[in-house]
Parts: structure tokens; C-alpha cells; sequence
């Protein structure tokens, strides 16, 4: 029974939502509502390609810090990591495109969960970053290595070891992400995006995110 995490299904487009306020963290029931969704979207006929949001006014602010606070082993916290990873796996490798609508502040595990995302659809408003130094952690979902495939090597590092946070214009200048709309744009456009590549050839989309990949 999925409380935070909900979709629908329209023109071959699935519109998957996080609903977990007051900011969207990805505490462990949430880590396996979505990977549950994504696995149902996995296996549907009618769903061509994704589009993933956030409710509200974030898209995803990061991992459930209370959580992470309470880890009392190094193996707890590997178990933790090697989860949060084996999930953004998936998404990754989901042989339908999945566009992230990234409708506010997208940072830690949150931008590493739009960075498993094949593409990123962004507000005006939205900001980016991996604040993970600041509480004596490093991105433990893949963020150390999807960021810097997608900014390069040294931005990567820049970006990790300050902590600082960017606007969705530097992001999109940087490569981090495909389109930066108004506001009230983001869902629209992403589910635009996703209409398109979900009326193309079926075979040739799984193949050709095979082949880049």
C-alpha cells in the first residue's frame, strides 16, 4: 500500500509523484515505495516512458537525516548505501525513458535519485546541490559518480566537497540538466518530452538507452 509515492498512467506516460512533506526526503519506506512503482512500471504494457515529481514546493530536499543520525554501524550504514544504490540502479537501467520534473530544490539524495532520471526538466526556481560534506558524509547514492559523467571531473569535485548549492541556470549551463522552463511549466514539458519518445518505436528507445549507456 503506497503512501507517499503514487502514479498514473495517461497517454503512455506514467506521472510518478512523491508526496512526502515537508520535503520529500527519502526515508527507507519511501526508498522501497519507489522501488516497488518502478518495478510495477517495469512490467506495464501501457506505460511507454516516466515522468518522476516531487509534491509541493521541493522535489526532493535528501535522504531522511533522523535516519541517517541513527545509524549505529559501519554495516548498518552499508546496508543503507548499497540499497539506496541497487534502487537508482533500476531506475537507470529501466528500459523506458525517465524524465525528472524538478519542480524545487533538489539536493543530496534527491539529486542523485534525478541524476539515476535519463533526463531533467527544471523550474526557473529550482537549486542543485550535494550538501552531504556538511553533515561529515559523501553522497552515498551514486552521486559521486553520476555527477561527474554528467559535469565533469573537476565540477564533480567542486561541487562534493563545498557543498554549495546552484541554480537551475548553472545547472543547465554545466550540462546537470536538458531544459530549464517557468514555473508553472515544469510537469507540462516533461510530460511533453515524454509523449514524444513514448510514440517513437518501442524496440529502438530500450535499444538505443542500451547502447548510450
Amino acid at each position: 500500500d503506497n503512501d507517499n509515492i503514487t502514479y498514473t498512467i495517461e497517454d503512455a506516460v506514467a506521472t510518478v509523484v512523491i508526496n512526502n512533506p515537508p520535503a520529500n526526503a527519502l526515508s527507507t519506506p519511501v526508498m522501497n515505495e519507489i522501488e516497488q512503482v518502478f518495478g510495477e512500471i517495469a512490467s506495464s504494457r501501457e506505460a511507454k516512458a516516466v515522468v518522476f515529481t516531487g509534491a509541493g514546493t521541493f522535489f526532493i530536499a535528501g535522504a531522511d537525516i533522523r535516519e541517517i543520525a541513527a545509524i549505529g554501524s559501519a554495516k548498518q550504514g552499508e546496508d543503507l548505501t548499497a540499497k539506496g544504490q541497487g534502487i537508482f540502479n533500476k531506475i537507470e537501467k529501466l528500459s523506458k525513458p525517465v524524465i525528472a520534473a524538478i519542480n524545487g530544490a533538489c539536493l543530496g539524495g534527491g539529486l542523485e535519485l534525478a541524476m539515476a532520471c535519463h533526463m531533467r526538466v527544471v523550474s526557473e526556481r529550482a537549486r542543485f546541490g550535494q550538501p552531504e560534506i556538511n553533515l561529515g558524509i559523501i553522497p552515498g547514492f551514486g552521486g559521486t559518480q553520476r555527477l561527474a559523467r554528467l559535469v565533469g571531473q573537476s565540477k564533480a569535485m567542486e561541487l562534493i566537497l563545498t557543498g554549495d548549492m546552484i541554480t537551475a541556470q548553472e545547472a543547465r549551463d554545466l550540462g546537470l540538466v536538458n531544459k530549464v522552463v517557468p514555473d508553472g511549466e515544469v510537469l507540462k514539458q516533461a510530460q511533453g518530452l515524454a509523449k514524444k519518445m513514448a510514440s517513437k518505436g518501442q524496440v529502438s528507445v530500450r535499444l538505443a538507452l542500451e547502447a548510450i549507456q
